[in-house]
């Protein structure tokens, strides 16, 4: 009985130092270079080639420096009665916008599976903290942990457009894989929102 107490208390001593010792040498959450990588994920997300289509409304928008003031795509373009996000049926986003950009300046942009995103991603008009607060949310994120939106925004296609819109359109800032980097770098650091 005396054997047993002596090695639990050596064990529970063990663990006690262990994970002190594994406390004092893991890096620090450090909130400063948190909002610092977001900053650079907000200036991805809230740039036109982005929120164009994180609409609330429905109705995907053209802005950007070429567009002048912003617009609600012309020919009546919406998400669809369905919510898909692919249009009206008689007028699916595929039927302008096929899988790769058009060659005409200002034609129609083109992806995989060109579609909106869906209404509980917001971004369009939305501030960094309501940008940030929703990426966090899976209830509005598609379901994903950080690193899966991580992922997503450096694998997916129609999300690596924004770097590759074709001719005549600014592209996002930095790459699919420095976004990538920066929101892994803001999660480390504890997902911080401004």
């Amino acid at each position: 009985m005396r054997l047993a107490r002596i090695v639990l208390t050596a064990a529970a001593i063990t663990a006690a130092v262990s994970t002190a010792f594994a406390q004092e040498t893991s890096p620090a959450v450090d909130p400063a270079a948190g909002l610092a990588s977001w900053a650079k994920v907000y200036e991805v997300f809230s740039h036109p080639r982005c929120a164009n289509c994180h609409v609330e409304d429905d109705r995907p928008r053209w802005s950007g420096p070429h567009y002048g003031a912003t617009r609600v795509h012309a020919f009546n373009v919406q998400r669809g009665a369905d919510g898909s996000g692919f249009g009206n049926p008689g007028l699916r986003c595929t039927t302008c916008h096929f899988a790769t950009n058009s060659t005409v300046l200002h034609g129609p942009p083109g992806a995989e599976s060109w579609h909106l995103a869906p209404p509980e991603m917001v971004w369009f008009g939305k501030s960094s903290a309501e940008i940030c607060a929703q990426i966090k949310d899976p209830e509005r994120n598609g379901g994903r942990t950080l690193d899966e939106v991580a992922v997503h925004v450096r694998d997916d296609g129609l999300v690596a457009w924004g770097w590759n819109p074709g001719p005549g359109r600014e592209p996002a800032p930095g790459s699919a894989q420095a976004t990538f980097e920066a929101l892994s770098a803001w999660a480390a650091a504890g997902a911080p929102c401004p």
